[in-house]
């Protein structure tokens, strides 16, 4: 039974799901859209919008916090050239919109295992 069994564990141990969502996250902000698996679209959805809103409301923080919001963001990307992207071009374009900043956009099965595909993108700003 599945009671009280929160998450999305992949079929992966945790240092595995852990690098997938890193890495997920990471070519989401890097192309801005990417294919995927419903499940783990699902998964690293609210992370990315978490990630957002951390970079949009730093904008508007003092030094500190500016520079406590990039250490918190670089701690769960891995990669300093995101992190600036994340916070010089992506935040920025979503300073009005208070949520909802990925779109799923279904593309049917997979033909090698009919696993539902799903394209998951940054709204436009």
């Amino acid at each position: 039974m599945r009671h009280q069994v929160a998450g999305f564990h992949l079929g992966r141990n945790r240092d595995s799901r852990a690098s997938l969502r890193r890495t997920l996250i990471n070519q989401l902000f890097t192309h801005e859209r990417i294919e995927t698996t419903h499940t783990k679209a699902l998964a690293i959805r609210g992370d990315a919008e978490r990630l957002i809103t951390l970079a949009k409301n730093s904008s508007e923080a003092s030094d500190i916090d500016k520079v406590n919001a990039r250490r918190q963001a670089a701690a769960q990307l891995g990669n300093a050239e995101i992190v600036k992207k994340l916070f010089d071009d992506i935040a920025p374009r979503f300073k009005t919109r208070s949520g909802g900043y990925t779109r799923m956009v279904k593309t049917g099965p997979r033909l090698g295992d009919a696993a539902e595909m799903v394209i998951i993108e940054l709204v436009e700003g």
